[in-house]
């Protein structure tokens, strides 16, 4: 049985295309109130809009909501730097609220979204007032085997390339417990993203490769960074117990190392929390966010 009832209707959305150290990133907007950026996962095909489709609407309700397309994703500007991903995408953001005149915003971030709001907030914690990550990346992923859910993200253009079928069974298999709560609409539209030449000629996520892929690995282990331990950021963890892509043991590394580090673990959900139990996460999102907890 599917654990959402009701999608609300899309908020209307503003577009543009903002300029940030030379290269494009494409903004959706909606709603007033406090900012806050939502910051998607690297699968195959991913966007902003698409990734928070079951979200977008009722934080619109309290927060001027702010959806950009991470570099190298959707309609932003393709490749990303990969001798330091976490680093180039957070670089991305921060140019972002730049241009958007922001000096501090909230940043929600899932899976590579996370792990680059993460970065963002180790770098320059004056910029992020709090923040929510979902399943982030770089949480002890690199110590060990990659999950079969990460193998399967990471190599989806290698081999015999992209294909529909490798995408249906990454999101099916990997990135939700309840393969019928994602409708094939979904994966179609997610298909016809991953085959974009440019994004097949420059894969935004791969895995680390060449004489320095182990520094690169080093520097995409957040439980190696001494910052972590003081980072003064307000942060809610919240992390699917069935998660196949980065394994949950990475949500409770993170409450015991941050000094502000709430942790909520959601039974029967994978990798893809704010899809899989969106009115859960609405609910939480917005409460912590505003420092309701």
């Amino acid at each position: 049985m599917s654990t959402h009832t009701h999608t609300p209707p899309p908020a209307p959305m503003h577009e543009s295309l903002v300029e940030v150290l030379g290269r494009k990133i494409f903004v959706a907007e909606t709603g007033d109130g406090p900012p806050v950026l939502l910051l998607h996962g690297g699968g195959p095909g991913a966007s902003g809009v698409s990734n928070y489709a079951r979200n977008i609407a009722a934080l619109a309700k309290e927060y001027r909501v702010i959806v950009p397309d991470l570099p190298g994703y959707g309609r932003s500007t393709k490749g990303v730097d990969g001798t330091d991903p976490f680093g180039h995408l957070a670089s991305g953001i921060r140019g972002l609220l730049d241009e958007l005149g922001l000096d501090k915003a909230h940043l929600v971030g899932n899976s590579y979204g996370g792990a680059c709001a993460l970065r963002l907030a180790l770098d320059t914690p004056d910029r992020v007032d709090r923040m929510l990550l979902m399943g982030p990346g770089g949480v002890g992923t690199t110590r060990t085997l990659p999950t079969p859910g990460l193998n399967s993200l990471l190599t989806y253009y290698s081999g015999d390339g992209p294909s529909r079928l490798k995408l249906e069974k990454f999101i099916r298999t990997y990135l939700v417990f309840n393969a019928a709560d994602v409708p094939d609409g979904v994966i179609d539209a997610r298909y016809r993203a991953s085959i974009d030449p440019e994004v097949i000629a420059a894969p935004p996520l791969r895995r680390p490769s060449g004489p320095n892929a182990l520094r690169t690995l080093w520097r995409m282990d957040f439980t190696r960074d001494d910052r972590l331990a003081r980072l003064p950021v307000p942060t809610l963890v919240l992390w699917g117990a069935a998660d196949r892509v980065n394994r949950p043991s990475g949500g409770r590394m993170l409450a015991d190392r941050m000094p502000d580090c709430d942790l909520y673990e959601v039974a029967n959900t994978g990798h893809w929390v704010q899809f899989e139990r969106a009115e859960l996460f609405n609910r939480l999102c917005a409460d912590f966010l505003a420092g309701r907890r």
